[in-house]
């Protein structure tokens, strides 16, 4: 880059294994900082071992994690009244919402120019919907939203084939309550 800084993105991290192939796609171009805000994770002790998961990623591949105080009450009273949503409903919109905004505010607190999200990875996510709602946040917020869909050319599946070579825990759900179909056994 001829001698010069890259400019800095926010990332927000939903999860170690998303978390990997979207940073081998910005590290290139940007200074990557990831940020770990997913008040929506229940229990809290898969909160906690998602949370180990992201640390040890951004530790292997080189960039810092920022992590702001867990707090799944706030999550609760944004989506109060949508518990019964189905997935990928106007529930999960409310979510890409809390997180992104957090995302938005968090770039601007740091001086960051730009934020976007690992959450475009998944094939069980409406990237668009995330797009629109990582535009609003950014405009909100004064910092410019990278709206890409990262799950374009295999990026999924490069996510898939580095979470296996880094060994990482492959969540199977999305994190929240209302994503299982059952509570799990320690809760």
């Amino acid at each position: 880059m001829n001698g010069k800084k890259k400019p800095g993105v926010l990332l927000h991290v939903c999860c170690a294994p998303d978390s990997t192939a979207v940073f081998e796609k910005l590290s290139p171009g940007f200074e990557v900082f990831g940020f770990f805000h997913n008040p929506n994770i229940y229990p809290a002790n898969e909160y906690h071992k998602r949370l180990a998961e992201a640390r040890k990623v951004a530790q292997e591949l080189g960039f810092s994690l920022i992590v702001p105080a867990f707090d799944p009450e706030s999550w609760r009273r944004a989506v109060q009244g949508l518990e019964d949503e189905p997935e990928g409903g106007d529930r999960c919109a409310v979510c890409f919402r809390v997180n992104l905004r957090a995302t938005a505010r968090k770039a601007q607190e740091l001086g960051v120019p730009f934020f976007t999200t690992t959450l475009t990875i998944s094939p069980h996510k409406d990237s668009e919907r995330i797009l629109r709602i990582g535009r609003e946040a950014g405009s909100e917020f004064g910092v410019s939203f990278l709206g890409e869909n990262f799950k374009k050319r295999d990026g999924f599946k490069r996510s898939l084939e580095l979470s296996r070579d880094l060994g990482l825990y492959r969540q199977g759900y999305c994190g929240c309550r209302f994503s299982l179909r059952k509570d799990p056994p320690d809760a």
